[in-house]
C-alpha cells in the first residue's frame, strides 16, 4: 500500500484536472484512495521522473526533462517531489 502525505493529496485535489476530464476526488481520503487504485507514485527529483517513464517503457527520447515534466501525469508537488499518476 503506498501511503502519501498532506502536501501530495492536497496536490493532486487542486491539480487533478490536468490529467482527467472531470473531477475524481472533493477530499484528501477520496485523493488517496484513487492514487492508491492507480499506484500511483511520488518522486523525489526530475531524474527520478525521466527513470520512471524510461522503466515503464514509455518513448521518451529525444525530449528534454523539462518536456517530460509538462506530462499530464506529472504533478509537481511543490517541494522538489514529483506525483506521477497513470489513471
Amino acid at each position: 500500500m503506498h501511503e502519501y502525505d498532506e502536501a501530495v493529496l492536497k496536490c493532486f485535489l487542486k491539480n487533478q484536472l490536468q490529467l482527467l476530464p472531470e473531477k475524481v476526488a472533493d477530499n484528501i481520503d477520496e485523493a488517496e484512495a484513487f492514487l492508491e487504485e492507480c499506484m500511483a507514485v511520488v518522486v523525489d527529483s526530475v531524474d527520478e521522473v525521466w527513470e520512471y517513464f524510461d522503466e515503464e517503457g514509455m518513448d521518451i527520447e529525444g525530449q528534454s526533462k523539462e518536456e517530460i515534466l509538462d506530462a499530464a501525469e506529472v504533478f509537481d508537488v511543490g517541494d522538489g517531489r514529483y506525483l506521477i499518476v497513470e489513471s
